[in-house]
């Protein structure tokens, strides 16, 4: 397996190679053509003026502390029992009510915790970009327990069936003792040599534990001792060179009833048969993102910044919203009839859930929204990258 400090060089060089691609292709234009006043194909989509049809209430904003910045953890805070549980890179954990945004507790701490958090079974676990794994009490922030893994962690840990799931940055999976941190098992899959910066939590189901991997496959694991159970490959790996071959599944697999879906960089997304691992259907739209999920559709938005909206037993295209392209958008949600997604720019979109058309926009910042948007009892959150929450109602 290759090293920690290889994976992580090679994970940052994409960013490098594709911000320098894009940059350098403007600046050719510029200097060595006569069109220099034509629209560059390489900047985001200016946002586009519709008459609104919903009308967002920001009904709260908090701070978590000092947020990823620029290092592309893209940290989202989780929702349980009424509370937000939001970590920061610097400044440690805190709950806040979800209603009205009050701070309910702080945890402080000088680790920089860039992995989740995670909640379930009482707990609050986050991880840490030097391999920490800390596990707090979620009534009261009270630490129960600390761990380590090998690597950085940028994944929200998963917590359920007495047990807490951490995948760190090195493809490994393992999993502890909810009440006492005491390592069970660990499941290792070799990277690539060039990933999406990042990954999605693992997903937890009957007995199993579901994992998507760089290398464009889902595998299901046994919550008792990290036996595969099955592998289905999701975004072939195909193509000339390393960048081409890049097929992520970096959203984490979403489980509705019995079916798996996932979606990969390849733009290809699968649903799956939980038990067996078979495959019902696939479409050739997908991102690397999570999937949101609706009773009849299923939400992606794509690399290039198109939205999707897929027939959930088919995968067939229902709409599309191709408005936002290359507005480096984060994974798609579902906020009761409408389908939200963040920017780079602190926008927040509200999309029509029957057509995808426009139905509402603000502003939660200046700062970018990397990590997924979360909702819960008709209300949305989102933490942006400066580590600054704020939380959402729509109306008609």
């Amino acid at each position: 397996m290759k090293s920690a400090k290889r994976s992580a060089a090679l994970r940052g060089a994409i960013l490098l190679l594709g911000a320098v691609a894009l940059t350098g292709c403007g600046t050719i234009r510029g200097w060595f053509s006569s069109d220099d006043d034509k629209p560059n194909t390489t900047d985001p989509a200016p946002l586009v003026e519709f008459t609104s049809t919903a009308t967002p209430e920001r009904i709260w904003t908090a701070g978590a502390g000092k947020g990823e910045g620029r290092i592309g953890v893209r940290q989202a805070p989780a929702v349980g029992d009424g509370r937000v549980y939001a970590a920061a890179v610097r400044g440690g954990v805190r709950a806040f009510d979800l209603q009205s945004g009050a701070q309910v507790w702080h945890y402080p701490s000088d680790l920089r915790l860039s992995g989740g958090p995670g909640h379930g079974e009482g707990l609050v676990v986050v991880g840490g970009l030097d391999g920490e794994v800390v596990a707090l009490d979620a009534a009261t922030g009270t630490e129960r327990w600390q761990a380590k893994v090998g690597n950085e962690v940028l994944a929200a840990p998963v917590i359920g069936q007495g047990a807490v799931i951490v995948r760190s940055n090195d493809g490994r999976v393992t999993a502890f003792d909810v009440a006492t941190g005491e390592r069970r098992w660990f499941w290792v899959r070799e990277l690539p040599t060039l990933t999406v910066r990042g990954h999605g939590s693992a997903l937890l189901g009957p007995g199993l534990v579901f994992v998507g991997n760089d290398d464009g496959t889902v595998v299901a694991l046994s919550i008792a001792d990290g036996r595969v159970l099955w592998e289905q490959l999701v975004g072939p790996p195909d193509g000339r060179t390393e960048l081409e071959r890049m097929a992520d599944i970096d959203g984490t697999p979403v489980l509705d009833g019995t079916v798996v879906f996932a979606t990969s960089y390849k733009r290809n997304t699968m649903a799956i048969d939980g038990p067996t691992g078979r495959p019902l259907w696939v479409s050739d739209r997908g991102g690397v993102g999570r999937l949101g999920v609706a009773p009849n559709l299923l939400a992606v938005s794509d690399p290039a910044g198109t939205v999707w909206g897929l027939d959930k037993r088919s995968g067939s295209a229902m709409w599309q919203q191709d408005g936002l392209a290359r507005r480096d958008l984060t994974s798609a949600v579902v906020h009761g009839n409408y389908v939200v997604v963040g920017d780079y720019d602190g926008y927040l979109h509200w999309l029509q859930l029957d057509n995808g058309q426009f139905a509402a926009r603000a502003r939660a910042g200046r700062d970018a929204l990397r990590g997924t948007p979360v909702v819960a009892d008709g209300i949305l959150v989102v933490q942006n990258v400066d580590g600054n929450l704020s939380a959402w109602r729509i109306g008609q």
